[in-house]
């Protein structure tokens, strides 16, 4: 990843989770994630740019085998204490996964690709280790929401000053680039404030609020074809040996005259 979250960001970041206003967006956003991907019990589940554990946490206690990466230690601290030995958790890079191929059923990048070095890379490294599902979940460009943090950056340094925004349709792009023509599917969260929380279930369950293309918060969903690394083997058969027969041939019609 590009940036990698210092001690202040990740203790700015997990306060800033905590509020209540802020607590119902993240509602919404993972609600949105956890019914697109829809991972059943016993399967594996990776969550990259796992950050304080706020996306892995409606996963637990579901039976879903969870593990989490993150570049920066500070945040990986903090999750730690959240989601404790239920979830396996790694230091490490979008761009430079520490698994095998197919590793695990469905990966996850939730508010990450934006902090990424190289988006596409870390996108090809999902698509590598997750057999069958990879779920992006991004804060949309075309957004008002991203565009008052562009404009909140000019006046004071936030970490959004380090984020690249994407659209819905760039974010295909990057997975048709990838894996060719192959199912992706995409919903939105819009985020209204100033209404209750039965009205935002009414309005974010509605047909225009999941697929609107300016959503505040676009979750992406690909699934990949899978693919194996496979190694050729040499095969050995023992060579075919003439035996010498002691026996004349016989044929059928001095059988029949022996029969007699």
């Amino acid at each position: 990843m590009g940036y990698v979250f210092d001690f202040n960001d990740a203790v700015a970041y997990d306060q800033w989770l905590n509020k209540d206003g802020n607590q119902r967006i993240v509602d919404l956003e993972n609600r949105l994630m956890v019914e697109m991907l829809h991972p059943r019990f016993g399967e594996r589940l990776l969550d990259i740019g796992c950050g304080a554990g706020a996306s892995l946490m409606p996963f637990i206690g579901k039976g879903i085998q969870l593990t989490g990466v993150d570049p920066s230690p500070y945040m990986l601290d903090i999750a730690k204490k959240k989601v404790g030995h239920r979830v396996d958790l790694h230091r490490a890079f979008a761009e430079d996964l520490p698994f095998e191929d197919n590793s695990f059923d469905y990966a996850a990048l939730c508010l990450s690709l934006e902090f990424a070095d190289d988006p596409r890379k870390a996108l090809e490294e999902a698509c590598r280790v997750a057999k069958d599902g990879v779920f992006v979940g991004a804060l949309n460009k075309y957004a008002l929401k991203a565009f008052q943090r562009r404009i909140r950056g000019i006046f004071k340094t936030t970490i959004y000053n380090r984020a690249r925004f994407f659209s819905i349709g760039e974010i295909k792009y990057l997975f048709t680039s990838l894996l060719g023509d192959v199912p992706i599917s995409w919903q939105t969260t819009c985020h209204f404030p100033g209404m209750t929380n039965s009205l935002i279930d009414r309005f974010e369950n509605s047909g225009f609020a999941r697929k609107s293309p300016f959503g505040a918060f676009a979750g992406i969903l690909a699934l990949p074809v899978p693919r194996f690394r496979t190694h050729p083997l040499k095969l050995k058969s023992a060579s075919a040996q003439v035996v010498a027969s002691t026996s004349r041939p016989v044929n059928c019609a001095e059988k029949k005259v022996e029969g007699r």
